[in-house]
């Protein structure tokens, strides 16, 4: 399949995506699947049959992709057959892959003390406290620019986070003076924290995640740690200091309360101080075994 006969019907399916305001990567995502799609099938996909797609779902799970790639070309797939093409019926033969859902990685408060001290330089030290402070996604970290960080309101504006969707969130006073320090020794313009060798150019979430391993090593943290594990403990810390399960979602920029809810699961100090109802018990089953000094009556 060449491009110029891919080019018209690529075209429309763009102008599909633009229309309903899917995020560049997204867009970027779907077109790599559809041209993947075509290069399996040897002609354009508009002629694909059921039993193509069949068998092009079960080649991509054959090649030992993980459950969120295979659900990304089943999504790839009802795009392009029932936005551009108008065949909804595909929704019939497709199906998402749902994974068992684990238990989130969280650090406790002394050991994220320990990671942001051993992060690698100051603006590192700053990124990372951002992440954990605030509970931002990676690519919310790098994409902060300067003038979303309101030191008037002790508030940080994400623009644009996940879902295309603005939020505020809090912006702590040990924070604030932690940017203040990296702001009067790099002096950032634009972005927050530049790129090192393009600072025309945000840091990329590569450059944040490999900074998080390296601090996790130095401060030797046997846990598997992410920036998004930063993410996981500001959120199961909040719910351990007690704060509205759905005040934390706004925080979080979730859709779902269910997305917020999963923290509870992990926030062992809640769990602990939660009294078991076998205690309740304790005085009356005392109570009943204690031999009587007197007989009744």
């Amino acid at each position: 399949m060449t491009d110029q006969a891919m080019s018209p019907l690529r075209r429309r399916m763009i102008e599909d995506m633009t229309m309903r305001k899917l995020a560049p990567r997204t867009q970027q995502g779907y077109i790599r699947t559809i041209k993947n799609l075509a290069a399996f099938l040897g002609r354009s996909p508009d002629t694909a049959t059921f039993e193509d797609i069949r068998r092009f779902q079960l080649h991509v799970a054959a090649s030992g992709v993980g459950t969120p790639s295979v659900n990304h070309t089943v999504s790839a797939l009802r795009f392009f057959f029932r936005v551009t093409l108008k065949r909804p019926v595909i929704l019939e033969h497709t199906a998402f892959n749902h994974e068992p859902r684990k238990l989130p990685v969280v650090l406790s408060p002394e050991e994220v003390a320990r990671l942001i001290d051993a992060a690698p330089g100051l603006k590192y030290k700053a990124a990372l406290s951002v992440a954990y402070g605030a509970g931002l996604r990676a690519a919310e970290v790098m994409s902060l620019k300067v003038s979303d960080i309101d030191s008037k309101r002790m508030l940080i504006r994400v623009e644009q986070g996940k879902g295309r969707k603005d939020r505020y969130v809090m912006l702590s006073p040990r924070l604030l003076e932690l940017l203040r320090a990296w702001y009067k020794a790099a002096r950032p313009r634009g972005w927050l924290f530049p790129g090192g060798r393009n600072p025309v150019q945000p840091l990329t979430t590569r450059q944040l995640n490999r900074a998080c391993h390296e601090a996790a090593d130095a401060a030797r943290i046997g846990k598997k740690v992410s920036m998004h594990t930063l993410r996981h403990s500001f959120a199961t810390h909040l719910l351990e200091q007690n704060i509205d399960v759905r005040v934390i979602q706004v925080l979080l920029g979730h859709s779902k309360l269910d997305s917020t809810a999963q923290y509870t699961r992990v926030a062992t100090k809640t769990i602990r101080d939660v009294m078991s109802p076998l205690d309740r018990l304790t005085p009356l089953i005392a109570k009943e075994d204690k031999p009587e000094d007197e007989p009744p009556g």
